[in-house]
């Protein structure tokens, strides 16, 4: 915890969030840069970012964690698919163990980065309780993710007001809050949602309803890994996690790679696991085909099927309408139809952000992030000195994370052996594109295109979302590749 006046800090690096992006790339600074001074800033009174901030039921990873863990401590755990509380737990104790917690400054919500040319140095003015601090420090590491931590996206449904329940956003879920015996509707039918349903029928719910606007593809996924729990048995832990995640990437990599190129096939594929998982008869065609292509949109995962299982035996239902308004004991559907509810959870997905809401300025004039290209998917045209950690849309946070993680500190030692100070990207392409930085056609994604940077045609400006691709090109390539400005 920060003292009661936080006093200012000049570091070469300022990390910025102490989520996992945060604890893997101070981990990766104490391994690969051990002379170089670094701090990490975090807004709230814990580590562990997103998994500490959502509490609401059955909150997991959708990711295996074989990826989602960190490459340079092995996942021990026996679940594939963890609880939040498991993942936040073992954040926790990768930051202690690799000396983060201790250069962890609680309390700072970072409000604005100022970069001075003459002086080669960023200031961070951040907002604490005993009022503002400004920090200096030559480079600066956004780990704040993508979604704004303030709130999630609200939508103001007509008639709210005259609902007699708790209507609770899942970004602020209330930990006293009881379903037992309950009827309840939950309003989405993302990756929070398919999550939420489940877990909130074997908290006791009378029923559990999905209200959807369009469906999603949602696959059963196993919450355990029978291939890591063997290789786990005959290897050593260390060696284990490796070959445990090469064949998850490799796995990953292949299946997406196999649905994005043959859509109609996949289409086909997933239909007929969800018809396999569900009972004769049920409805598939008008709750759970969607209309767009498989990873158009993230897939949602099922952990064994929970979801499927709580529908098959009737403790949950799946409706496919638009809503017309609240009501006092449920919601008018657009055709007329009246869903009783005592409780409703908006499950409406976030609000994206760009570097936790801060505003950025080079030589007093502020960055119009959106205006910018991205430089290997962690770096803003025209921007000195800045990266960030973006993960990927496909596949696990951790997984670019990390890559990010060790080509910035390859950076940063490769500016020290120099005696250099600056490097700045320079998108200079004669045939620009102005593509979005993120490739999902998700709500959330599209509602805040227009806040987020853009990538090019071309490496190393364009967004690949492959793993295997970047790290060929992040480990591999040059740091002086042409496109950095460095001096």
């Amino acid at each position: 915890m920060s003292p009661p006046h936080a006093r200012p800090l000049d570091v070469d690096v300022l990390v910025v969030g102490a989520g996992i992006a945060g604890v893997d790339v101070g981990a990766r600074l104490g391994m690969h840069c051990p002379g170089t001074a670094w701090a990490v800033l975090e807004s709230r009174d814990a580590v562990g970012g997103t998994w500490d901030l959502f509490r609401y039921p059955g909150i997991r990873s959708d990711s295996d964690m074989y990826t989602l863990g960190f490459p340079f401590r092995p996942w021990r755990g026996e679940a594939s698919l963890a609880s939040g509380e498991q993942i936040r737990q073992y954040v926790q104790d990768t930051a202690r163990e690799f000396g983060v917690t201790e250069r962890i400054h609680h309390g700072q919500r970072v409000e604005r980065l100022d970069w001075s040319s003459a002086d080669a140095r960023w200031t961070v003015t951040a907002r604490t309780d005993a009022g503002t601090v400004r920090h200096t420090a030559r480079l600066v590491y956004l780990a704040t993710g993508y979604y704004s931590y303030e709130r999630g996206h609200v939508v103001d449904f007509p008639g709210q007001g005259l609902f007699d329940g708790p209507v609770i956003h899942p970004q602020a879920w209330p930990q006293d809050l009881s379903v037992q015996g309950r009827r309840v509707v939950v309003i989405g039918s993302g990756a929070t949602a398919v999550t939420l349903v489940p877990a909130l029928v074997e908290a006791g719910a009378a029923h559990v309803t999905m209200l959807q606007r369009s469906p999603s593809y949602v696959a059963a996924v196993p919450s355990r890994d029978p291939v890591a729990t063997r290789v786990r048995q005959v290897m050593p832990d260390a060696v284990a996690h490796r070959v445990v995640r090469g064949k998850n990437v490799a796995l990953s990599t292949l299946g997406y790679q196999v649905l994005r190129r043959y859509p109609d096939a996949g289409r086909r594929l997933l239909r007929r696991r969800m018809e396999r998982a569900l009972p004769a008869g049920y409805p598939v065609e008008e709750h759970f085909t969607p209309t767009y292509d498989p990873w158009d949109q993230r897939l949602c995962a099922a952990a064994d099927g929970d979801l499927f299982r709580v529908l098959g035996d009737g403790r949950a239902s799946v409706v496919t309408a638009s809503i017309d308004a609240f009501e006092r004991d449920g919601i008018r559907l657009a055709g007329g139809e009246h869903l009783p509810a005592d409780v409703i959870v908006t499950a409406t997905g976030l609000e994206m952000e760009f570097g936790g809401g801060a505003r950025v300025f080079v030589d007093g004039a502020e960055v119009d992030v959106s205006s910018g290209h991205v430089y290997k998917g962690l770096m803003l045209s025209d921007v000195p000195n800045m990266a960030m950690a973006v993960g990927y849309t496909n596949a696990s946070w951790t997984l670019r994370a990390d890559l990010s993680a060790r080509w910035f500190c390859s950076l940063v030692r490769h500016l020290d052996r120099r005696g250099l100070s600056v490097a700045t990207p320079r998108y200079r392409e004669s045939d620009p594109v102005d593509a979005p930085m993120l490739d999902l056609t998700s709500g959330y994604v599209q509602r805040s295109a227009h806040l987020l940077p853009k990538q090019g045609r071309r490496r190393p400006w364009k967004v690949v979302q492959s793993y295997v691709y970047d790290l060929a090109v992040m480990r591999l390539g040059r740091i002086d590749d042409g496109h950095l400005e460095l001096r």
